[in-house]
């Protein structure tokens, strides 16, 4: 593959097997010097926690720069310049418990009731403006049931809900039995990266000091991502254990909630870093299941109708710390993955939020939201008073802005939200 032709579009290519590589310092001279005024990449992630984020353990006492970290803030103070929490919005009009899930990322007006309809959601308004400019416009996935992006018409997008579909959508192609030959290959320890070993060497011998050391991270992520893989599917086909215990209650898969969600933001990484998307949500975890962490011996949505027992908190607490740890991860990836002069996390606006306020009360108003990336002012406790605070609406309208789209209204906000443009 010659200097000339290593584009930022380039790909390694195998049979069943296209792997996008990142954006590098060659990459980055070419596209400026082939259009100076084409800015790099704005990308857009939103996640939705289901049953809430329990915000005495999350919001700060204290308004400013100079909060005291709380137990959930802790796993993200090595990113602290590039986070903000944001306590005082809410959608208007929007109520009904869980049902309001519907409405997080469109702000439709009650959505419990039997008449309601849906609207378009903040990434698919951004999809059909910006979706054409990658290989996949959007990637809507789901570590639990359902999802959050919905058309114009107010229709239910499928989610995604196996890491390694996805993994086949974003990197491997051909006919159906190739994937699934390549699929086979990774489950037994051979990497994709394996087939593309002789393209991956000549790229790296012509490659600067930085380039390397970008292409390095990146085949080790991937390297990573299919070992975990073939260990959860491992587990599958292992014979169990034989106990004297009469069996207890069923827990499936999903109680490893800690694996799934990782694997989902590895994945998330690696879209964002080949610029495969510049879309991304995730519906987050939280059915009844029992997780599997110390501590926890109930059912998480149990959990999360604590009724303010101390019990039921300490261990809702387990879950939700070990929620923001994998967050926390996730944006100290993106802030260490260099694209020029900036960080895959500067050029990324990221939420974390929930439409429940409170969920043991099922509340819908002073919603947990946490912003990262995105060039975004960022090291404070953004609070705003309940009876003057801006719609969760106005920070959607400062993502869209974020991604160069000059929109001055979207759903019930006005304008972008106020104290965090930098």
């Amino acid at each position: 593959m010659p200097r000339s032709t290593l584009d930022r579009r380039s790909f390694l290519r195998a049979s069943g097997v296209a792997l996008g590589l990142p954006i590098l310092e060659a990459t980055a001279r070419q596209t400026t010097r082939a259009a100076t005024n084409q800015a790099q990449p704005r990308r857009m992630v939103a996640i939705c926690a289901p049953l809430g984020i329990h915000t005495p353990y999350l919001v700060p006492t204290t308004a400013g720069r100079d909060y005291d970290a709380t137990p959930y803030l802790e796993p993200l103070q090595q990113v602290r310049d590039q986070v903000s929490v944001i306590s005082g919005l809410m959608h208007p009009m929007v109520d009904g418990g869980h049902a309001a899930e519907k409405s997080f990322l469109t702000g439709a007006a009650h959505p419990g009731q039997p008449s309601f309809r849906n609207t378009i959601s903040l990434d698919q308004f951004a999809a059909e403006r910006i979706g054409h400019k990658t290989r996949f416009p959007f990637l809507s996935l789901s570590a639990g049931n359902g999802g959050i992006s919905y058309t114009r018409s107010g229709v239910l997008i499928p989610s995604e809900g196996r890491p390694s579909r996805v993994f086949k959508q974003l990197f491997l192609e051909g006919t159906p039995s190739e994937k699934t030959e390549q699929l086979r290959r990774i489950k037994s320890g051979q990497s994709i990266l394996d087939l593309v070993g002789t393209q991956v060497g000549d790229i790296k011998r012509r490659s600067s000091r930085r380039d390397r050391q970008t292409l390095d991270q990146y085949f080790t992520s991937v390297r990573e991502l299919e070992q975990r893989m073939t260990r959860a599917e491992e587990w599958v086909h292992r014979p169990k254990p034989t106990v004297n215990e009469k069996p207890p209650t069923d827990i499936d898969d999903r109680a490893n909630f800690s694996g799934r969600m990782k694997l989902f933001l590895d994945l998330m990484a690696l879209a964002l870093q080949t610029d495969s998307t510049r879309l991304i949500t995730l519906k987050g975890p939280g059915g009844n299941e029992v997780v599997d962490l110390k501590g926890v011996d109930d059912g998480w949505h149990n959990l999360s109708h604590h009724g303010k027992s101390p019990e039921k908190i300490e261990q809702l607490a387990i879950i939700e710390k070990e929620e923001m740890r994998l967050f926390g991860e996730f944006l100290k990836r993106l802030a260490d993955i260099q694209e020029g002069e900036h960080s895959v996390l500067d050029q990324t606006a990221i939420l974390l939020g929930s439409s429940l306020g409170n969920a043991s009360s099922h509340n819908n108003s002073n919603l947990p939201i946490v912003v990262a990336g995105g060039r975004f002012d960022h090291g404070q406790h953004l609070a705003f008073a309940a009876d003057s605070a801006p719609p969760l609406a106005n920070l959607f309208i400062s993502f869209l802005q974020h991604l160069e789209l000059e929109n001055d209204t979207f759903s019930s906000g006005k304008g972008t939200l106020r104290g965090l443009s930098s």
